[in-house]
């Protein structure tokens, strides 16, 4: 028992020492930022964001143009089935216009979808470009007003006017990416082996 409880003493004076001597952390001092306001309100921020609604809106207006003259075409053959006497099967004129409804049916959808993955691409780029500038400017600004801590708002309760750095962050990204490309690159295919 004497040798543990020496043991444990000799490991505690040899510790106490290193522990002592680790490098405190420096005082934390803080600074927010409001990544949203950067990222709606920067010059070429706005100019993205209109450009990706005129994406979104030319979407919405293609899916009206392919939806009205199918829903007509659908309704068309539906009168058709409902005049059918009661057993009947469609004739061969029916069977094709309604494979033929079918196929541009399926080819409406295909497109939609081929441009909904491209708007949402677009987005991702869009907001890949920022964040990359943004990664190249946090640090500066932190440095110039002696900041060791960059926050973005929503992650606070509270803070105080001073310690916002939002406008010098906005300044920076302003001059930093004047423009922000709103296609993004093709993705490319996966080789066959």
């Amino acid at each position: 028992m004497k040798t543990l409880l020496i043991s444990a003493a000799f490991a505690a004076a040899v510790l106490a020492p290193t522990a002592a001597s680790a490098q405190a952390l420096p005082t934390a001092v803080v600074a927010v930022v409001d990544l949203e306001r950067v990222s709606t309100e920067c010059n070429a921020c706005k100019t993205a964001i209109a450009a990706l609604q005129a994406q979104q809106t030319a979407f919405n207006n293609r899916r009206q143009s392919l939806a009205a003259p199918l829903e007509a075409e659908g309704k068309s053959i539906q009168a058709a089935v409902d005049a059918l006497p009661k057993g009947k099967q469609p004739d061969a004129a029916l069977q094709a216009r309604y494979k033929a409804f079918q196929e541009k049916q399926q080819s409406g959808a295909d497109e939609l979808q081929r441009q909904a993955e491209q708007i949402q691409r677009n987005e991702a780029y869009v907001n890949q470009q920022i964040q990359a500038k943004l990664n190249t400017i946090y640090t500066p600004v932190m440095q110039r007003r002696g900041a060791n801590l960059l926050v973005d708002v929503r992650a606070t309760l509270a803070t105080a006017q001073n310690v916002d750095v939002t406008n010098d962050v906005l300044a920076a990204l302003n001059a930093a990416l004047p423009t922000i490309a709103t296609t993004a690159p093709a993705q490319q295919q996966p080789q066959g082996r």
